[in-house]
């Protein structure tokens, strides 16, 4: 029988072997990559980061509404935590993200700018569940169960063993719930600040206008900027095409083990788009490509903004200054 360590670097091998083949595969077809849709696709994925940024700022007024928040800081917060995510695993650059965040509001606290960080989740699953049932009636795209035949080690593996998949997710339940309950001595107080995180939930007209609408607009630009994607890769845009990529990245951001899901990405668009007349070496171009590009623009404009609005020139600083200012809170008597 074959042991865990044998299974685990064989999907491993395979999982790095498919990468690495589609990188070979962008750069082969480099010269053919249209200039103009993608020019037009990172202007449009930046114009949806935006307006999620200004979505957050809606949440953080509403929040604060004492406070003087400036959306600049908001902005590149979301932009640093966003390009961090890019390059770091285990979406390591939402901690960027909360610390600039905690920073930029005055008086605020880790519990409450966390909170209105899942307020921003709640368009995220409504959207996400419709492109996800769209896209399993599609026929192309692999069922839950035909994940464990795809060359991405931390999905395959997942779906493989279901058992560990449970007690991973229970694991991480287990550790949240627990990292809630160590943050505060006092647990009523921060309970107290998490609610407040929600209060514009508790004006459904104003959420609705302030961030579900704003998060919707940024949808739209963020489709058309995959559209664009499509084009410039030869993929080729359609309706269809661009909710099959939103889809992949709805799966992706599930299984964050990689910057941005690198693997599971790469592995779904090479299966939900190499059964066509589509060439499997544009597939890959593409799966890798759209990864490159959004990667180098969010992560060059985030550590813009961390060095010109935040004055922080590397990720070892922004986390030596959240330790201090976490320390700071300690030190300050509860209210």
């Amino acid at each position: 029988m074959r042991t865990f360590p044998a299974v685990a670097l064989a999907t491993i091998g395979e999982s790095f072997r498919s990468f690495f083949d589609a990188v070979d595969s962008f750069f082969s077809n480099l010269a053919s990559v249209r200039i103009g849709p993608l020019v037009l696709a990172l202007l449009l994925f930046t114009a949806y980061l935006t307006l999620r940024a200004r979505a957050s700022f809606n949440i953080l007024r509403v929040t604060y509404p004492d406070e003087l928040i400036r959306f600049r800081e908001i902005w590149g917060a979301y932009f640093a935590g966003y390009g961090f995510n890019a390059v770091i695993p285990a979406r390591g650059g939402d901690v960027v993200r909360l610390f600039l965040t905690k920073t930029s509001v005055p008086n605020s606290s880790y519990p409450a700018v966390a909170a209105t960080f899942f307020v921003e989740l709640i368009y995220d699953a409504a959207m996400g569940s419709v492109i996800l049932l769209f896209a399993f009636t599609q026929g192309v795209f692999p069922k839950p169960p035909d994940f464990a035949k795809l060359n991405a080690f931390d999905l395959s593996y997942l779906a493989q063993h279901p058992r560990f998949a449970l007690f991973l997710i229970t694991a991480l339940a287990i550790g949240v719930l627990a990292a809630f309950a160590l943050l505060s001595v006092r647990v009523r107080a921060f309970w107290d600040r998490v609610k407040q995180g929600f209060t514009i939930l508790r004006d459904r007209d104003l959420y609705l206008r302030q961030v579900f609408a704003v998060q919707f607009a940024g949808w739209l630009f963020r489709f058309a900027a995959f559209w664009a994607l499509l084009e410039a890769f030869n993929v080729g845009g359609s309706v269809k095409n661009v909710l099959l990529v939103l889809g992949v990245n709805a799966v992706s951001a599930a299984v964050p083990f990689t910057p941005q899901g690198a693997g599971v990405q790469q592995a779904l668009l090479v299966k939900v788009f190499g059964h066509g007349a589509i060439a499997g070496s544009t597939v890959a171009a593409y799966s890798v490509g759209q990864q490159i590009a959004i990667g180098a623009l969010t992560f060059g404009i985030g550590f813009t903004a961390l060095v010109f609005i935040f004055r922080v020139r590397s990720f070892k600083e922004v986390i030596a200054r959240g330790r201090e200012d976490r320390e700071a809170d300690r030190a300050q008597p509860a209210v």
